[in-house]
């Protein structure tokens, strides 16, 4: 059993990116941009009654402040600003969650924010505050992560990750999306996503095993062929016996 993520409403004003409304017929929970690093209040409340329509799980896609580089830029944030923000952001999607007839269940850091809480207890400790005051949600990330161990000391429910899309380093991190070959196509994530759900486990950059523990699998709803890979890999999991089904 596992479930299939992906982040999506992250379009801003005409701006779109990626297709929405097709992932929400294939993966079982849904990432949703909050207006730091992508959306704004109308694609917000779009996607979310589009992912309640559907039965797609809602989660925060909690990030920095960086609309101008899509969250991906480490940003220097004092943790109590930190936590104001992540709780600022929860709150606004759970808005429109609610609205249209559901809840945010769970919260993702995004970008750079999900490396930063993965590596740094500080930025991981402000994220989970932000978590504990809201109430009634769980946190999704980086399986041996600093956001997991602080997750767990706080009693908040942690679910590990996996990525179906991006290539490992030795350390079960993530490589920069800076190197060759870090976001991977559609032939090398089905087989990656297959690895992780049946064995726990995926291959390095070097070839090398790397565990991966995860209870469930992203697929970037901005990597080319999104839809396409989200589909091989959905139908590839059902072949095997795997049962697709939300962790929140």
């Amino acid at each position: 059993m596992i479930d299939l993520n992906s982040d999506l409403g992250e379009g801003f004003g005409a701006w779109a990116m990626g297709d929405d409304a097709a992932l929400l017929d294939i993966v079982t929970s849904a990432n949703i941009a909050c207006g730091f690093h992508a959306g704004d209040p109308s694609i917000m409340r779009r996607t979310c009654a589009l992912a309640v329509a559907r039965g797609v799980r809602i989660g925060a896609h909690i990030s920095y402040r960086d609309l101008a580089g899509f969250g991906r830029r480490a940003m220097a944030v004092a943790p109590r600003e930190l936590a104001d923000e992540t709780l600022y952001q929860i709150g606004a999607l759970d808005a429109f969650a609610r609205s249209a007839g559901d809840r945010v269940r769970y919260v993702k850091p995004h970008g750079a924010l999900y490396h930063s809480a993965s590596a740094e207890r500080d930025i991981a400790d402000a994220i989970i505050c932000a978590i504990a005051e809201y109430g009634q949600l769980s946190v999704l990330g980086l399986p041996g992560s600093q956001l997991q161990a602080a997750a767990q000391d706080a009693g908040i429910p942690f679910h590990a990750e996996g990525f179906a899309d991006r290539a490992y380093t030795p350390a079960a991190t993530l490589v920069s999306r800076s190197e060759p070959g870090s976001v991977l196509g559609e032939e090398s994530a089905l087989a990656q996503a297959m690895s992780i759900a049946v064995d726990g486990a995926t291959r390095d950059m070097a070839g090398a095993p790397v565990a991966v523990p995860a209870r469930s699998l992203c697929v970037h709803g901005d990597s080319p062929g999104a839809v396409a890979m989200a589909r091989s890999i959905r139908e590839a999991l059902a072949a095997k016996g795997v049962e697709l089904r939300a962790f929140a």
